[in-house]
């Protein structure tokens, strides 16, 4: 589903020049969800940002579905980011003003759906998220957990194959960040219409339920399990939890 070979990027001149990605290769199946893991400033959102189309990749190549980019500009991929890519946010990014169900269909109204089509795409989403009852609610009459909810019916309403999530956790206690991922692995896992999820995240605990692991080393991604990434105190404590 997606194919990513020899991805590299640096920004700066000269002297400053940092290489951020150092040749990165993946590839994800549809239905897969994977999760990225690395510290800080270790080129994470950079490569979900060339993979989103939001950034253009100093060489290497992106094949999404047959769809071919990675070094195109991002003006030259706006269907990319229209048609194949969605994105989920750490911040919820909801409009306030909207209902929940008119910020899914203003976002695909933007993408160039006709109204009455995405009216039809959000009552589906909202429904398919576990929020039929809130389509009417305001984001501030809405838990975050809720609006994090909505911002995944607003990604998958375009019946995009691949997700990218940016720490989409950061700002949910843990029982709300443990529903979103459930919710994760519910819509990856559905038979009939799967979604393909690259996650970036900080908390080993939800890495760890993963499809698969990567981490993020040295400008390359490389396969992972909790161990590799966290290192065995965390994997013990996290073993001793589970029984």
């Amino acid at each position: 589903m997606l194919e990513i070979k020899g991805i590299n990027k640096s920004f700066g001149f000269g002297r400053r020049k940092i290489h951020v990605l150092k040749g990165v290769d993946l590839e994800m199946k549809e239905g897969e969800m994977v999760a990225l893991m690395g510290p800080s400033g270790c080129g994470k959102s950079t490569l979900l940002n060339i993979i989103g189309g939001l950034l253009a990749a100093d060489e290497g190549g992106i094949d999404l579905k047959g769809v071919k980019y990675g070094k195109s500009s991002p003006s030259n991929v706006v269907d990319v980011r229209r048609s194949s890519v969605g994105w989920i946010f750490q911040d919820f990014h909801l409009l306030n003003h909207l209902t929940a169900k008119e910020n899914v269909v203003f976002a695909l109204e933007l993408s160039g759906t006709q109204t009455s089509e995405a009216e039809e795409r959000a009552v589906k989403a909202l429904t398919r998220v576990g929020l039929a009852d809130r389509m009417g609610y305001s984001p501030d009459e809405l838990s975050g957990g809720q609006q994090q909810r909505v911002a995944i019916a607003r990604a998958i309403a375009g019946d995009r194959p691949l997700i990218l999530a940016d720490e989409p956790t950061g700002n949910l206690d843990v029982a709300s960040g443990q529903d979103i991922l459930n919710l994760f692995k519910e819509l990856c896992h559905d038979s009939e219409n799967p979604i393909s999820l690259l996650m970036v995240t900080h908390d080993p605990n939800l890495a760890s339920q993963a499809d698969r692991m990567l981490l993020m080393r040295d400008g390359k991604t490389e396969a992972s399990d909790i161990r590799a990434a966290w290192g065995d105190e965390v994997a013990d404590e996290m073993e001793s939890e589970e029984e």
